[in-house]
């Protein structure tokens, strides 16, 4: 009896290294995810204040009439970027210009959506668009490649990609350049490799990017077999001995109950232990894509400003 009772915790500590190895061999086959970089364009204010006018200037007649005191004020506060000031002024001058002059309300309507682009309100641009008068110019109307521009632009921000698809078809018939370099600009925004990887002018940025980035599947596979490892191996060494030691401290106090019999406090140990150590895993492979992210975010934003890759930056008129 005597025998009998000193085998049940080795039993059970055998019991408990089995359920750790197999829980090891399957947890780590947890994926983390899309890849999803964020790239920010940087504009300058002398960029866009450069930007001349496409529209004629007023007529000596309009500039006295209310509707072109308006626009006056309007101009002269997107001038400024002050862009709330300028949309409410190129409003009340829509509403007090002539309903005869449709080119002149056009202009209007493109200087309010431009001020919500410029703004990054895209929901707003899109209902501009599609309420008013901008929905019937043709390529006669002065801002016709910028209007195409930025409604591309606005729809990718809203997840609207057969609209963004088809305006990039028009794009591509009206204006071929454009529409390659906003092509381009699509697929680094979204990461998309197998796009980018056919295109010359990138390969030393992807070149870069494959010789500094990391894998989440070896970091996972490092911490599966060494709590830690999988952080130091991404340089984060605060996390690796914070890992190693707390799933440390969990599975000696874990074997020290089962060892000794103690069946109901190593089993809430061990639960413990699970969480951290599983938690590990999969953490070490959600920090190798934030590596990734980052790494990828800091060699191609610079690399799309310097290029003009950004589709705000493709815009050839402001106000």
């Amino acid at each position: 009896m005597m025998e009998l009772a000193g085998s049940k915790p080795l039993r059970m500590s055998r019991f408990f290294f089995i359920v750790l190895f197999s829980l090891c061999f399957f947890g780590c086959h947890r994926k983390e995810g899309d890849f999803q970089p964020q790239l920010n364009y940087a504009v300058q204010d002398t960029y866009l204040k450069q930007l001349p006018s496409p529209f004629p200037p007023l007529s000596e007649l309009e500039r006295h009439e209310d509707w072109g005191r308006e626009y006056t004020v309007g101009i002269g506060f997107a001038r400024q970027l002050d862009l709330y000031q300028a949309m409410t002024a190129f409003k009340r001058a829509e509403i007090l210009a002539p309903k005869t002059d449709t080119q002149r309300l056009q202009e209007l309507r493109y200087d309010v959506v431009l001020c919500y682009y410029l703004g990054q309100k895209y929901r707003e641009v899109t209902y501009e668009f599609e309420k008013g008068a901008l929905r019937h110019i043709d390529t006669d109307f002065p801002a016709f490649h910028d209007l195409l521009v930025i409604l591309y632009d606005c729809y990718l921000k809203l997840n609207e990609e057969e609209r963004a698809a088809a305006l990039l078809e028009t794009i591509r018939y009206y204006y071929p350049d454009t529409a390659a370099r906003l092509q381009t600009s699509t697929a680094l925004m979204k990461a998309n490799f197998s796009v980018l990887k056919g295109q010359e002018e990138l390969k030393e940025f992807l070149t870069a990017y494959e010789t500094e980035k990391k894998s989440p599947g070896k970091a996972r596979t490092l911490n599966t077999f060494l709590p830690g490892a999988g952080y130091l191996y991404l340089g984060q060494y605060q996390s690796a001995l914070t890992a190693a030691i707390l799933n440390g401290i969990f599975i000696a106090a874990t074997y020290h109950f089962f060892d000794h019999g103690q069946i109901a406090a190593g089993t809430i140990f061990l639960s413990f232990e699970f969480g951290w150590y599983f938690g590990g895993i999969f953490g070490a492979g959600l920090e190798a894509k934030s590596y990734n992210e980052r790494l990828y975010e800091r060699l191609a934003t610079p690399m799309m400003n310097q290029n003009r890759l950004f589709p705000i930056l493709n815009l050839r008129y402001g106000f």
